[in-house]
């Protein structure tokens, strides 16, 4: 189809994660990079800043290799779906979107019963290319070495006392903990009436029970 490039020849080119579906960051492409992206398989913008193309990774080694890329109804925007080499944001985050601008009051209470529902369904019924079946399909092991990972994540955050990366890296855990919850078929009530029994918060289970 014909794209529809603005008065200084670009076109905003939204990045998603392949596999979480997540997006990653917004850029902007011309013919050009668009047509370089297409040739090499990975993503190439336009730095309106520095008024010049700019391969993604070409310093950091945060390469991003593309999967697809799809234009909107009126052809003045796209989507570009990557499978990722590293942090995509130059923060050290793994998406450029992680500043909380607002979250619904009402549904709040939901959202981790509905995240639990929905990982939930990619284990009975799996989709090609989610990167929560490919958790699933990989086993206890992947799963837990996400875990793992994703704990150290906090811990680099809670180090730097910065506050957005430690909210982002919290998240990715969360999630990461729910896939071994389903997988070990842990539900959302079973963590909810073992936290009720800790009313005091003081209370040291674990270290009672070592002793």
């Amino acid at each position: 189809m014909n794209l529809k490039y603005d008065e200084k020849g670009l076109i905003p080119a939204i990045v998603q994660d392949h596999y979480t579906k997540q997006v990653l960051t917004l850029a902007y492409m011309n013919a050009e990079s668009l047509a370089l992206t297409m040739a090499e398989g990975r993503t190439v913008f336009y730095s309106r800043s520095r008024q010049q193309l700019w391969r993604k990774g070409e310093t950091s080694g945060n390469i991003q290799r593309v999967v697809s890329i799809t234009a909107d109804c009126d052809g003045d925007a796209l989507v570009v779906e990557v499978v990722k080499e590293g942090p995509a944001c130059h923060t050290g985050a793994e998406s450029c979107f992680f500043q909380p601008v607002y979250l619904s009051e009402e549904l709040k209470p939901f959202a981790y019963e509905g995240l639990y529902e929905l990982i939930k369904g990619r284990k009975t019924q799996p989709q090609e290319g989610s990167y929560t079946t490919y958790l699933f399909e990989k086993g206890i092991d992947k799963i837990l070495k996400k875990v793992g990972e994703e704990c150290t994540e906090v811990i680099i955050g809670g180090a730097k006392q910065d506050k957005a990366e430690t909210i982002y890296e919290i998240a990715d855990l969360t999630y990461h903990v729910m896939v071994l919850m389903v997988q070990l078929g842990i539900t959302v009530e079973d963590i909810t009436k073992e936290l009720e029994k800790r009313h005091v918060v003081d209370h040291k289970v674990k270290q009672e029970r070592m002793q």
